[in-house]
């Protein structure tokens, strides 16, 4: 993994370790509930963390007889994972404490602790999506922030940057939750609180799915990268055509790109051998993630029949030249 993402993952899950704690902490002397939903979310967002640097170490595992391509695609499975904690530990629990607080209101105890300790929370999840913030800049680029969650391929940033955005907005609800339950003194603004956090994680979690389950059946490279893979092989002298391009992530820092192009008919097996492998140093020094790269020389012709196993010069032993075919 970059240091880009480990860093954010790090701040994330000392901050969520330490709000969970002193949110744990306010719910035991007030016992509001929107406290003890927003303290279960932080439990879950450390968990979380915990999961995402979990799928960083098995993702480095070399290849295998089994795993051709290696363990890349670890980082997308345990981020699906993470979408799935959220939904079930935060917005579930959330919802389900928050409904029965509704049905059975329960006065707040020593509010003044809710109120202290939720802005202690603020003020350690913002310093942990500043740090998110910042180590996502270096792969944003000039992209907007929600085009840039819809299309990175280094999972580990956008999950971030969504918990961290979404346990801010829950504070805020669970404080606006406190503080009306205070003001109006009915504790049921308490549970409209806890509520609301559960349907914002909830959302959160499905954009995390959606976006996590696309990056596991597998997505191409990004716009940039097609482009510059594709001016590569169309500025080569003896291609003469592009036929097709076909690219795939097996994790955030690995592609596989499958080619097929017409060469010069004039060139002999050697040089057909030459240029397919000078072809492929300049892909991967165009596009370094490009670390599995297959090449196939053919020829362009449309609406040509499909390849026949006896058509081939190149026939098993013994065999006919051509197949039988029914008059």
């Amino acid at each position: 993994m970059k240091s880009d993402s480990r860093k954010a993952i790090i701040a994330a899950f000392l901050a969520n370790l330490g709000i969970a704690v002193a949110k744990a902490i306010g719910f035991f002397f007030t016992g509001a509930a929107s406290m003890l939903a927003e303290s279960i979310h932080s439990v879950a967002d450390t968990a979380n963390q915990g999961l995402l640097l979990l799928g960083s170490r098995l993702a480095r595992r070399r290849e295998t007889p089994e795993h051709p391509f290696g363990y890349g695609r670890e980082r997308f499975f345990w981020a699906f994972v993470v979408a799935l904690v959220i939904f079930s530990l935060g917005s579930v629990f959330a919802l389900v404490e928050g409904v029965e607080k509704l049905l059975h209101p329960h006065e707040l105890e020593s509010p003044i602790w809710a109120v202290g300790i939720l802005a202690v929370a603020i003020v350690l999840e913002s310093l942990s999506l500043r740090t998110a913030v910042r180590e996502s800049n270096h792969l944003r680029g000039d992209l907007s922030w929600w085009t840039f969650v819809r299309s990175s391929k280094v999972p580990e940033l956008p999950v971030v940057l969504l918990e961290d955005v979404g346990a801010l907005a829950g504070l805020a609800l669970a404080l606006a939750g406190v503080g009306l339950a205070l003001l109006l003194e009915d504790a049921r603004f308490d549970a409209l609180g806890s509520i609301a956090i559960g349907l914002l994680l909830g959302a959160i979690a499905v954009v995390l799915a959606i976006e996590m389950k696309s990056l596991l059946i597998g997505e191409s490279a990004s716009q940039k990268s097609r482009a510059a893979l594709r001016a590569i092989v169309e500025r080569q002298g003896c291609v003469r055509r592009l036929i097709h391009m076909r690219t795939e992530h097996l994790g955030p820092e690995e592609l596989l790109v499958a080619i097929k192009v017409e060469l010069d008919g004039k060139l002999d097996f050697a040089a057909v051998v030459s240029a397919i492998n000078a072809l492929e140093v300049q892909l991967r020094e165009a596009v370094p993630i490009a670390r599995v790269v297959y090449i196939e020389p053919d020829i362009y012709a449309e609406g040509h029949e499909p390849y026949r196993a006896g058509d081939s010069p190149c026939a098993p032993s013994g065999a006919p030249a051509n197949d039988e075919r029914g008059g």
